[in-house]
């Protein structure tokens, strides 16, 4: 057997309909598209995917519930597992955080989380921690303080009295 021989199954391929060859061929006349419209026309459609005739599109029908920022306050998440590296009795705070390369930038708020374990006590300095968080560091004889947050674009502008 050699590849000019082989053929597809029988039934596996059929003849192409031709289009616009006379009434009795089965697409005359409009060719299967129907009397005029933008369908029927050549070319591009320009019909959007989510276009639903004329009727009431789904994203302009469903209820919208809520608000959404668009400046949204992103905290930078440090673990608290994290901190086992600064040694005991030190004061942790943004800048040390950046030093070793735990948060990107010292304009975005930070919150400590509890993932992890700490083994030495620490004073850290964070604009928010979770709950557990605090727990864990005091269990481990240190301590947390709340630091003013970084300036936001927004308040910086505000003119002072």
């Amino acid at each position: 057997m050699r590849i000019g021989e082989i053929s597809p199954a029988k039934g596996a391929v059929r003849e192409r309909k031709r289009l616009g060859k006379g009434s009795s061929s089965g697409k005359g006349g409009t060719c299967g598209k129907g009397h005029k419209g933008q369908k029927a026309r050549t070319g591009h459609h320009g019909i959007p995917r989510w276009f639903e005739g004329g009727q009431m599109p789904l994203q302009r029908r469903i209820p919208k519930r809520g608000f959404r920022s668009l400046t949204p306050e992103q905290d930078q998440v440090v673990n608290l597992g994290a901190l086992a590296r600064f040694t005991a009795g030190s004061v942790v705070g943004p800048a040390e955080l950046k030093a070793h390369g735990l948060v990107k930038s010292l304009s975005r708020p930070i919150k400590l989380l509890a993932h992890g374990d700490l083994a030495v006590a620490l004073t850290v300095r964070l604009t928010r921690a979770s709950g557990a968080a605090v727990k864990k560091l005091e269990a481990a004889g240190g301590k947390f303080e709340t630091s003013a947050p970084a300036p936001t674009p927004a308040s910086a502008a505000e003119p002072k009295a």
